[in-house]
């Protein structure tokens, strides 16, 4: 058995997210499946218009509709690539990293992990800049069965549902257009 670490921003917690934690849940074989969220501290902004809490709330609700068990950590980022591995352990421990994402993957292999690496899939509706935007532009139909609908392409169902009971979508109205990372 092997214990997995999926980490990630889940601005919000979309269909790639999803497949990165199946993913992890299938190499850990029963083991402990750990979803560390970072840039916790980030929050209210173009790039991260959720708080850590909020994030946490995504993943928690795709994990119970889908009985899937993970445990959700949040970590700070420090901006410091060289030591974020070190830091980064002391939240979500030890074990295998399941990534996508290369320059993560390196920071971890260079780092002496394991890294379980996943093929990047509908990289062109997945990309959380992309997701944010489509949230941007639902955020003021106030039609939730048209936000159903069209994030239903790119955002599991409860997190869907999530971002409309807590009425969590307004706010990705407020901020600037424009192209956005990650």
């Amino acid at each position: 058995m092997t214990r997995c670490i999926v980490l990630g921003r889940f601005q919000p917690f979309h269909l790639g997210h999803a497949g990165l934690v199946e993913a992890a849940l299938e190499v850990a074989r029963g083991d402990e499946v750990v979803v560390a969220i970072g840039s916790a501290q980030a929050g209210w902004e173009a790039n991260n218009p959720w708080t850590a809490d909020e994030r946490q709330a995504m993943v928690e609700a795709w994990a119970a509709d889908t009985g899937n068990a993970v445990t959700v950590v949040c970590i700070d980022d420090i901006n410091d690539p060289p030591n974020w591995v070190e830091h980064a352990t002391k939240t979500h421990g030890e074990g295998t990293l399941v990534t996508s994402d290369g320059p993560t993957a390196e920071l971890y292999r260079n780092a002496g992990w394991d890294v379980h690496d996943v093929a990047l899939s509908q990289r062109d509706t997945l990309e959380g800049w992309r997701v944010r935007q489509s949230v941007r532009m639902l955020s003021t139909v106030m039609d939730d069965e048209a936000t159903r609908t069209v994030l239903a392409a790119s955002v599991p169902e409860p997190v869907i549902e999530w971002l409309i009971e807590n009425d969590a979508m307004f706010r990705c109205s407020t901020f600037e257009t424009g192209v956005h990372a990650g």
